[in-house]
């Protein structure tokens, strides 16, 4: 048996004709819904983290600076997500991302880009002082790494049990997909 999903996770345009079941555009705004709260959800969580939690345990200055090279990325790379998500609850199943938001989010996919770059520059230049240290730094970066290849390059997240096959499907990102659409890149 196949499972259902809503418009926009199956790979399906999100454009549907008039006479379809509405109940699929409000279970799509729900989800959507549901992963933008999540990804605001974990700025807020991870700045709060990154604001109280975590310098007080690093041993240097330079380890604060190269923890925050690190998760600047993440944060923005979320934030970015988020705010796509939520937004796109006003056009799916209805109609295309407005062309001057999908523009929008083409300049922020490279913004985002130049921000994780410019992030390994900085965990490289504040290099911290223990192996420990190190370890936090390059995963919280490489979180960053992941979350901008799920949004703009190819879909990563996945229910765990489909994992491994539904990656090795290479999907585009429904974010990139969007913004072909409305700009027909």
């Amino acid at each position: 048996m196949t499972e259902r999903r809503p418009p926009g996770f199956d790979g399906v345009s999100p454009s549907r004709p008039s006479g379809s079941l509405p109940g699929l555009r409000d279970a799509a705004r729900r989800q959507y819904f549901s992963l933008g709260t999540g990804e605001l959800a974990s700025v807020l969580t991870f700045t709060m983290l990154g604001v109280w939690v975590v310098p007080p345990i690093l041993p240097s200055g330079s380890d604060v600076a190269a923890f925050w090279s690190a998760l600047a990325p993440l944060l923005l790379v979320l934030l970015h997500g988020g705010s796509y998500w939520l937004l796109a609850r006003r056009w799916v199943g209805t109609s295309r991302m407005p062309v001057g938001l999908a523009r929008t989010f083409w300049v922020l996919k490279w913004l985002n880009l130049a921000v994780l770059v410019g992030g390994l520059v900085g965990v490289v230049a504040w290099w911290p002082s223990s192996w420990l240290v190190a370890v936090l730094v390059l995963f919280t970066w490489a979180f960053g790494a992941v979350e901008y290849l799920n949004y703009f390059v190819v879909r990563l997240s996945y229910p765990a049990r489909a994992w491994l096959p539904e990656v090795r499907r290479l999907r585009t990102p429904r974010l990139m997909r969007d913004i072909r659409q409305a700009t027909h890149r």
